[in-house]
């Protein structure tokens, strides 16, 4: 259906509604407002004329107004408390300076909706022009009171200067890469950094695309406030029953809480393992005064557990060789690494701080390792006042131990 049949056929077309759920409640909290055209086959997605750039932008403004009329009428005739997330293309908000997406709210706020009810949400790698024009708008637009969520995120394309820029209330991540568990360690960094994007500036993460169970595990995961996708409703005309999926939330969050607490309990039991074999294998090497012979030593015995281990000062620097187990399974020292600093690694202080105080080891979180490009975990120990013990845990290993994944 081209851009002229679907003008002259708005009658046919009506907003859908999904549902975005709520972690604290597990109710729903609000609606994504979508558009569908009726048809002899039944009710087809608008999303294509809207992502079409071909089409004019008064065009694509005309039927957006349509469809954000007939909600706004809806959720005031029906007195609904929801939120109502509207998308809009940033470039066709651009095109008549947001007046028309303003003066359509204007009617029904005073009738009763308000402002912070409402919710923009604007796609920034779509946006093409002066990224300040948008900026500024949407500050105004925040200013009257409504929400602002950046969309499509998550898709490889976004800018987090320019998320953070924004100052959005919401965050929406795409999950759409994390089908099947086939996100690349890559992906799942930069839906990590989202996660600590969010928190630095306030701004709630809302998880779309869940169409599994594992997606909505990741979303709780990663500090997900807000849930919508096809495993939790589908978009309807109509608006559900707010407690539709407390039920099944709940009993999804309780297997999730039950799988962390056995996790954890796994991590703990590693971290106290590692800490009895490590003590006892330096205390019996504690006379030793060459570094590169007391990590020789330590992998040899340790070489069920590590494929890569090395010793720093307090300060960072390297007081010994890298010890790496090559792909025959032998110990080499590469003698090129003696001397570099590493303080500047996230955490790499506060664990000096922490083992110094505590006088034991500690088990990193886990993450992508950059040489090797796969998910490990480094466990660092005391040796003395002056040096500590880093050894790098495969994913193999953590993999086999029940539990830690």
């Amino acid at each position: 259906m081209d851009a002229l049949d679907i003008l002259t056929k708005k009658d046919h077309i009506l907003p859908f509604f999904q549902p975005i759920i709520s972690a604290d409640t597990q109710t729903v909290i609000g609606y994504e407002v979508l558009g569908r055209i009726e048809t002899e086959s039944g009710y087809q997605s608008l999303a294509g004329f809207f992502q079409d750039r071909s089409i004019p932008e008064e065009y694509i403004s005309e039927v957006d107004e349509h469809i954000r009329t007939r909600a706004l009428q809806y959720f005031v005739k029906n007195k609904r408390p929801e939120l109502i997330f509207f998308n809009s293309n940033a470039n066709v908000l651009l095109h008549d300076h947001g007046e028309s997406f303003i003066s359509s709210l204007q009617s029904f706020t005073s009738i009763g909706l308000p402002y912070h009810r409402i919710v923009l949400e604007v796609a920034e790698s779509d946006f093409e022009g002066d990224f300040s024009r948008l900026s500024h708008l949407l500050a105004y637009i925040q200013s009257l009171g409504v929400q602002i969520a950046i969309d499509d995120i998550g898709n490889g394309a976004s800018n987090l200067d320019r998320i953070a820029h924004l100052n959005p209330d919401i965050i929406k991540v795409e999950l759409t890469a994390l089908k099947d568990q086939s996100m690349s360690p890559e992906s799942r960094e930069v839906l990590y950094s989202l996660s600590m994007l969010a928190r630095k500036i306030g701004a709630t993460l809302l998880f779309e695309g869940i169409e599994s169970e594992a997606q909505l595990k990741y979303a709780w995961e990663n500090g997900g406030r807000y849930y919508q996708g096809f495993f939790l409703s589908d978009p309807n005309s109509e608006l559900i029953d707010p407690h539709h999926c407390k039920a099944k939330m709940k009993h999804e969050f309780q297997k999730f809480v039950t799988h962390e607490r056995q996790k954890l309990k796994g991590l703990f039991q590693l971290s106290e393992r590692l800490n009895e074999r490590l003590g006892s294998i330096l205390k019996r090497l504690k006379h030793y005064n060459d570094n590169d012979a007391i990590l020789r030593e330590t992998v040899h015995v340790m070489s069920d557990v590590c494929f890569r281990a090395y010793i720093c000062d307090a300060y960072g620097v390297q007081h010994s060789a890298n010890a790496l187990k090559n792909e025959n399974g032998e110990w080499i020292l590469q003698k090129e690494y003696k001397g570099n600093n590493w303080s500047w690694r996230p955490y790499f202080l506060e664990n000096i701080v922490r083992m110094s105080h505590e006088q034991k080891g500690i088990l990193s979180d886990l993450y992508s390792d950059i040489e090797i490009n796969e998910l490990i975990r480094t466990y660092s120990y005391p040796i003395n006042q002056d040096y500590y013990l880093f050894i790098d845990i495969p994913y193999g290993f953590l993999y086999d131990q029940e539990g830690l994944f």
